[in-house]
């Protein structure tokens, strides 16, 4: 691998991470936000505004441009499985079964784009990065369990999140197949407007009196829904969906496994929510899982060899 290769994945690793800071931050603004607002009405009008947020970024930019025929089944395809179907199922099935049992469903997710990677795009996992992965399902695991160790019986709920995660994995492939020929900034700002006005519609079905509900919210709360929807969904999105189109969909994959530590850290200083030493050694794992999985370490492996030849 050449080194602008090396330097070049490096920073979209560094991207990656402050990416999974910020992920992990808004989930616990997406707490007070659901707490507060009807679920389904209230996530579909934080991701068309994130849509129309990536828009106006776009503008400045310029890079703006109606998509051909064949992007927009990508764009299509990507808003139901990556928004409307990730969210929805995503949304059901928490709400039916255990916090622990949907957080390590959760955590096949890497594991699960990894396969489709695989199965769809030729991709060959090396015994390095296989290791990555099973690090960072131990890791999710002693995190998740750390706690609350009332791990539940299969439900229907466990079903529903299990098709988010495959939902959300299928999706990926499709991003990294578009990206081929659409930006994949200009991609997420048009999955983001069409998936989120699928999930209102949903809303308007599901909680008819969701959006006349909207009113009654406090200048802090909205304070908090528009920087959740600006900076965690827009920019956040752009960025691990570019990054995507960079690095492919299982190596970026892998840096989800460090958005279920931080999700709980920042749980931890913002909500009051109890952190063990069992978040720290699950912490070791996802770390580890991320160096191994995202072939970070492989390269910094061939970097050394190529200085030896060189010398």
């Amino acid at each position: 691998m050449k080194e602008g290769n090396i330097v070049k994945n490096s920073k979209i690793y560094l991207i990656l991470i402050g990416i999974m800071f910020l992920w992990g931050l808004n989930v616990s603004a997406l707490k007070v936000i659901v707490g507060n607002f009807p679920p389904i009405t209230i996530t579909a009008l934080r991701v068309f505004t994130a849509g129309v947020s990536v828009f106006i970024i776009l503008l400045f930019l310029k890079k703006i441009r109606l998509p051909s025929r064949k992007e927009w089944k990508y764009i299509i395809g990507g808003s139901i499985l990556n928004v409307t179907g990730h969210h929805l199922f995503l949304g059901i099935g928490l709400n039916v079964t255990s916090a622990v049992n949907g957080g390590l469903i959760l955590g096949l997710g890497p594991l699960l784009t990894a396969l489709m990677a695989i199965l769809f795009l030729g991709k060959k996992l090396t015994f390095v990065r296989t290791l990555g992965f099973i690090f960072g399902g131990i890791g999710v695991s002693l995190t998740v369990l750390a706690g609350d160790t009332s791990l539940s019986g299969m439900s229907i709920g466990d079903f529903y999140v299990f098709l988010a995660i495959v939902s959300q994995a299928i999706s990926f492939i499709i991003i990294s197949k578009a990206a081929k020929t659409l930006d994949p900034r200009l991609l997420t700002g048009y999955m983001l407007v069409i998936g989120s006005i699928l999930l209102l519609l949903i809303g308007l079905w599901k909680e008819p009196e969701g959006l006349a509900s909207l009113g009654n919210a406090s200048v802090g709360m909205w304070s908090i829904f528009f920087a959740s929807a600006i900076f965690a969904t827009a920019v956040g999105h752009m960025l691990y969906n570019y990054a995507i189109g960079q690095t492919g969909p299982a190596e970026a994959s892998i840096f989800l496994n460090l958005n279920t530590f931080l999700s709980i850290l920042f749980a931890g200083i913002f909500l009051g929510e109890r952190i063990t030493s069992s978040h720290m050694l699950g912490l070791i794992f996802i770390v580890a899982g991320v160096i191994f999985g995202s072939g970070a370490l492989e390269e910094l492996m061939l970097k050394n060899r190529a200085k030896r030849n060189a010398a």
